[in-house]
């Protein structure tokens, strides 16, 4: 399997994470991309309109596109281990990856104003509006936090990228001051040898 992906990406992030807690990782070939809101990349929307990474082609030729597609796509694969097949846990798993996937969106449109925007063209207020949106995401993992111990699923996975994501693009948030659950759990989580070995500097 081909995974067209960026260092930098959280989504990206996410699926290499979850591949390599179910023991696929070596069975995808992490092909560079650059992704690029504006100057998209010939080599990825030749395979997914939309040019953006992760994009997933299957040994079959099969494309997936959006990492919540190609996390239940790797999930399945390794007989459904990190997303619940029914019941309750099924739908928390299933909202707590909205809510990072939330978080996350809000956080990368507020990267690209900052980042990419000619700083004349910038408008605060709507960069205010996505940081809110973050804010408001992080009080709701606070909240959740306390039912995260011992969990190593598709919520807790997204959850740990998200924050781990602040921790990279937005460190001036402080999010742990916010959040002394979540930062607590976030310790041994970001541990773990998929999260350390996925860090944008991890090479």
């Amino acid at each position: 399997m081909k995974l067209f992906y960026s260092a930098t990406s959280p989504f990206v992030r996410k699926c290499l994470v979850v591949a390599q807690e179910l023991g696929l990782r070596d069975r995808l070939e992490c092909v560079p991309a650059a992704a690029h809101p504006i100057n998209r990349s010939a080599a990825i929307v030749a395979h997914n309109p939309l040019g953006q990474v992760p994009t997933l082609i299957c040994a079959d030729g099969t494309v997936l596109y959006d990492s919540r597609v190609i996390c239940e796509y790797l999930d399945a694969l390794a007989g459904g281990r990190l997303i619940p097949a029914a019941g309750p846990g099924r739908w928390t798993v299933l909202v707590q990856q909205s809510l990072a996937d939330g978080v996350l969106d809000a956080a990368v449109l507020a990267r690209y104003e900052s980042a990419l925007r000619p700083e004349s063209l910038r408008w605060k207020e709507w960069m205010a509006g996505q940081i809110d949106k973050v804010q408001c995401g992080l009080a709701e993992i606070e909240r959740a936090a306390g039912g995260f111990a011992g969990r190593i699923d598709l919520g807790t996975i997204s959850i740990a990228c998200a924050l781990a994501y602040l921790d990279f693009r937005f460190d001036h948030l402080g999010w742990r001051g916010q959040c002394p659950a979540a930062a607590r759990w976030f310790v041994d989580f970001n541990a773990r040898e998929s999260m350390a070995s996925t860090r944008p500097d991890a090479g």
